[in-house]
């Protein structure tokens, strides 16, 4: 396991988690514009920035996908989590700390967790699936787009389910959205489990779609 691939991950984990804290915390429901607008472009010019390094996952269900499909060694799944949720609960404190937790976020999740499960799945699945595609796989090997591609997923999972899931996608998104109480106890579980399905289920997809693609 090569260290400075965790180190990459972790600060490109940060980055996301941080912008999220720093753009949701103290805003509303109809702010969520420029939210979702900028978390897009901070996982765009992360992977830019470490994609060439340890791939740019940032997303333990990414990092899942990636090891399913072949392209993570069993070796480096855990590692890659473990610096990822360091990333993301740095990236929460700092928030914290500049903003304060969120007062009262406006979404009341509990009411609707097959709901929550549903987007998180599908969206999930959308982001690890375009990673896949366009950072691992033969036919679109050496492009110039995957930082954009995967950035606009994110964004536009952000706009069309924020407001029903939150807009996780993301494990330790999750993880650190609990610190900066966004999300809830009670039902932050459901953006873990349903975001690890849907990178899981994008991995056997895309080795389904692309069996000589090793």
């Amino acid at each position: 396991m090569n260290p400075k691939k965790l180190l990459v991950e972790l600060i490109g984990t940060f980055f996301l988690v941080f912008t999220i804290g720093m753009t949701v915390l103290g805003h509303t429901s109809d702010d969520g514009v420029i939210p979702a607008l900028a978390i897009g472009a901070s996982l765009m010019v992360m992977v830019y920035a470490g994609g060439h390094y340890s791939g740019g996952h940032y997303n333990p269900a990414v990092s899942l996908a990636a090891f399913i499909r072949g392209k993570l060694p069993a070796m480096d799944l855990v590692p890659y989590w473990v610096a990822q949720i360091i990333g993301a609960a740095l990236a929460a404190l700092a928030a914290i700390y500049l903003k304060g937790k969120a007062n009262g976020f406006p979404l009341d999740l509990d009411k609707k967790l097959p709901h929550v499960a549903l987007a998180e799945f599908l969206f999930t699945f959308a982001l690890a699936y375009v990673v896949l595609n366009v950072a691992t796989a033969k036919a679109t090997a050496g492009n110039s787009f995957y930082g954009l591609a995967i950035g606009f997923t994110v964004m536009t999972g952000a706009f069309a389910v924020g407001g029903v899931s939150g807009g996780a996608f993301n494990p330790a998104v999750a993880i650190g959205g609990l610190m900066m109480n966004i999300f809830k106890v009670s039902y932050v579980w459901v953006h873990i489990i349903a975001d690890l399905a849907g990178g899981a289920v994008a991995g056997l997809t895309f080795r389904y779609l692309n069996p000589d693609d090793r």
